[in-house]
């Protein structure tokens, strides 16, 4: 296939033969319990189109909303019909119309979303992962500090806003290249500088305005397998998400000596950590993430291993404050300095890469996030020597005592939240 046919393919709009209509059936002998599903589309110049494509072209692909049927299963009710959120979106600029990857990273930016609705919050998604999550006095100053938080992986994103979209935090957008921008509302001009980026996909959802709503409402979560057989789970709730829920890091060793956390967080890590933990949730594992002031710093995402993903969460934060660095003072991204500015470039990245080490890449006082417990202190330890102050784990390892201890020598607070936040 020639390039210029690889690059058609991503124009292409896949004809869609998935039914109106869709219906799954839980049965336990002569009980019967269906949720109904209506496929979602829209007009676009006087066309009705559906999702674009699936996750790749050439992967045909529908959405489906679910318009009724209740479903109970034990102690769990699932959401009732009707409270749609991702899967109806009212699109006011299509740009190129949705796909699969599109509604998906929006989902996800409302799952974390949903937990973090009494501030201002910008969620950037791709690849439905967060680049950066940042809480502000007004929307302008969340959504700059999540962009700060990774301004290249947020290049061709989906960005999430929990507030009105208004022109000052509309111009900061603009500045940068996004594929897909949701929110509540727009104020006034907002749309029209919005229309000045033709690819852009901006979305209305009023029940945003009610996101809190749906923070421990659970949906039948269904993964599909190879031979078509399907694995169907309740939807994850994370249960700490208030401060008073995270339990000082405690074991007892099978000797039945007592290790204890010997500091507890401050009122500001104590935010930071339940800030870290809910966005975690929304992390696929294996997971480590670094935040500060209610901002991400590093994301790890998806390793084999715990000691790797935080060496990569750590890495990722070092990167990324070069970059901002270079962009701010430079107006340049950081591999491009040299490209731009000759030998001076490498005069520039030397007196940057001083003040990114000075900083430890701002990790400096962060807390650490896992979204599982670590089975070893080397996985704490990587956090530990850039500085972190504080560390949210589930707990639960037959070392437990080992990471304790280690942080007793850090003077670094440790709480568990007693509950695994996988996400596969």
């Amino acid at each position: 296939m020639s390039a210029k046919d690889l690059k058609a393919a991503y124009k292409t709009i896949m004809d869609d033969h998935f039914t109106p209509a869709m219906e799954i059936s839980f049965i336990d002998g002569n009980e019967r319990q269906t949720l109904h599903y209506e496929k979602v589309s829209w007009v676009i110049d006087g066309e009705e189109k559906g999702l674009r494509y699936g996750e790749n072209p050439g992967q045909e692909a529908a959405l489906y909303k679910l318009v009724n049927g209740n479903l109970s299963l034990g102690n769990v009710t699932a959401l009732a019909p009707g409270n749609h959120l991702a899967a109806n979106p009212e699109l006011l600029q299509s740009g190129k119309h949705p796909g699969k990857t599109n509604l998906t990273d929006a989902d996800n930016a409302l799952n974390i979303l949903r937990y973090l609705n009494d501030t201002p919050c910008a969620v950037i998604v791709k690849h439905n992962n967060p680049c950066g999550v940042a809480k502000g006095t007004t929307l302008a100053e969340a959504y700059y500090r999540a962009n700060k938080a990774d301004r290249l992986a947020a290049f061709g994103g989906c960005i999430a806003l929990n507030r009105e979209v208004d022109l000052e935090t509309a111009r900061l957008i603009i500045e940068n290249y996004a594929e897909v921008v949701v929110a509540p509302e727009f104020g006034d001009g907002v749309m029209e500088l919005f229309a000045t980026r033709k690819n852009l996909r901006v979305m209305r959802i009023n029940n945003m305005a009610r996101l809190t709503a749906f923070v421990a409402q659970r949906v039948v979560d269904f993964k599909s397998l190879i031979d078509g057989g399907i694995v169907a789970q309740w939807s994850f709730v994370p249960e700490a998400r208030t401060a008073d829920m995270l339990k000082p890091a405690e074991c007892t060793t099978k000797d039945g000596t007592l290790h204890r956390i010997k500091r507890l967080p401050t009122a500001a890590e104590y935010a930071d950590l339940i800030f870290g933990w809910l966005v975690e949730s929304g992390v696929t594992s294996n997971s480590v993430i670094y935040v500060k002031d209610g901002a991400t710093v590093g994301i790890g995402t998806g390793e084999q291993d715990r000691v790797g993903v935080a060496e990569i969460a750590r890495d990722k934060a070092y990167r990324k404050l070069a970059d901002w660095i270079s962009w701010e003072r430079h107006a340049t991204p950081y591999n491009e300095l040299t490209l731009k500015f000759g030998a001076d470039g490498n005069r520039f990245m030397a007196v940057i890469d001083e003040e990114v080490k000075a900083k430890k890449g701002g990790l400096i006082g962060c807390s650490m996030v896992s979204d599982a417990f670590f089975p070893f202190r080397d996985g704490a330890e990587v956090g530990i020597r850039e500085g972190i102050s504080a560390i949210v784990q589930p707990g639960g390892a037959m070392r437990d005592w080992d990471v304790i201890d280690c942080c007793n020598d850090a003077n670094v607070a440790m709480v568990f939240t007693g509950q695994r936040s996988f996400k596969h």
